[in-house]
């Protein structure tokens, strides 16, 4: 059978309540989005797990693969500066991974763009999913954050410069492309790999490059994702040009960002191995440790049991819009790659869509098969 549909109702009910309770407006984005705009703003990892369409004018879209993106988008296009949704519905992932899913699944889940103390508002939101994944009857749950923000902090203590920092940075979200920059340590250059088109463009002026851009796009009948301007397209392009051809990390810096990223454990734990590894003076990493505090008291409150919670330095989520605090309620006996619930801060996503100011902008959702025990009620 089944484990999407199997689900009894009363536990989906009991699953469903925290969301409910919240206040939000339920809402229904499209299933339909634009392929581009997702690879763009969730990364290229995610393209193999895609389920694509031709659309008839011909521009490529997919099958949603999450509902974060879309109800961003909704919200935007309402034209509020707040508010919070909720949402129930299937997202459509091909199983790659060799873990026992349909590729239609289930989520329950919530999106907030409000202004609020960020560490009160994290806490509240992994409280959330904590509160409605319990909700399924497992007891074998575990809270595991990850934070962008600790390790920036990290590398900006380490004194690396702005284009070898800002690839990390980015290799950060991919386990594999982190790992690579690791092996190379040593290495005089990085020796990356630009696009023909890349390379061309980062040769030419800013004026020129974007005159180029402007003509591809009016030759191929497209718009720019986001409504980005040419100008930011090859700002950004020249600024990543001059990251992939930075140094290499050295062997020295490699191996603390091994001992770093191996931090595994209860918050105040890692948090205190953290501070242990770079010394005393690193005030980037100790400011962003000292929200950490803060966020672990609101947990408290919400009722995350604090020996259920750990902080896994090395931790990260394949969609690369996540800037802040992300986590994952997972399951001892699912496993790691087999969340319950996940969710986390993504800051600068609204305005890489075009919204005017950056906002508060964070969410979480809940997979009911798993969460649920089996247990008939």
């Amino acid at each position: 059978m089944n484990p999407e549909i199997s689900v009894p109702l009363s536990v989906m009910a009991a699953i469903r309540a925290p969301f409910e309770a919240t206040g939000a407006v339920h809402i229904e984005p499209p299933v339909l989005q634009p392929l581009s705009l997702l690879l763009d703003l969730a990364g290229e990892v995610l393209r193999e797990r895609l389920f694509v369409l031709q659309a008839e004018g011909g521009e490529a879209l997919c099958l949603r693969p999450d509902f974060t993106i879309p109800i961003v988008r909704t919200h935007m296009a309402l034209g509020k500066s707040g508010g919070r949704y909720r949402y129930e519905g299937s997202v459509f992932l091909v199983n790659g991974r060799g873990l026992d899913d349909p590729d239609e699944v289930r989520q329950i889940g919530l999106e907030s763009f409000e202004a609020s103390d960020p560490p009160v508002a994290d806490a509240d939101m992994a409280g959330l999913a904590w509160r409605s994944a319990s909700a399924g009857g497992r007891d074998d749950l575990r809270l595991v954050f990850g934070d962008v923000g600790l390790f920036g902090g990290f590398l900006d203590a380490l004194g690396l410069a702005e284009p070898l920092a800002g690839r990390l940075r980015r290799a950060f979200r991919q386990p594999r492309r982190l790992r690579a920059e690791l092996d190379r340590a040593g290495e005089q250059t990085a020796q990356m790999q630009s696009s023909h088109l890349e390379s061309l463009l980062t040769q030419m002026t800013e004026v020129e490059a974007g005159q180029v851009l402007q003509e591809l796009w009016s030759l191929a009948g497209i718009q720019p994702v986001g409504g980005r301007p040419a100008s930011e397209i090859v700002q950004r392009l020249a600024a990543r040009s001059r990251s992939e051809n930075a140094p290499s990390l050295s062997s020295e810096q490699a191996a603390q960002i091994e001992r770093y990223i191996a931090i595994d454990a209860p918050p105040h734990e890692a948090i205190g191995a953290m501070t242990k590894l770079v010394g005393g003076g690193a005030w980037a990493l100790d400011s962003a440790l000292g929200t950490w505090g803060e966020r672990l008291t609101a947990l408290e409150k919400q009722g995350v049991p604090a020996d259920r919670m750990t902080l896994a330095a090395g931790f990260s989520r394949p969609f690369g819009y996540y800037d802040g605090v992300f986590f994952e309620v997972i399951s001892e006996a699912l496993g790691r790659d087999a969340p319950v619930a996940a969710g986390g801060r993504y800051d600068g996503l609204p305005s890489q869509l075009g919204a005017a100011e950056r906002s508060g902008a964070l969410g979480c959702m809940v997979r009911p098969a798993r969460a649920w025990s089996g247990d008939e009620r």
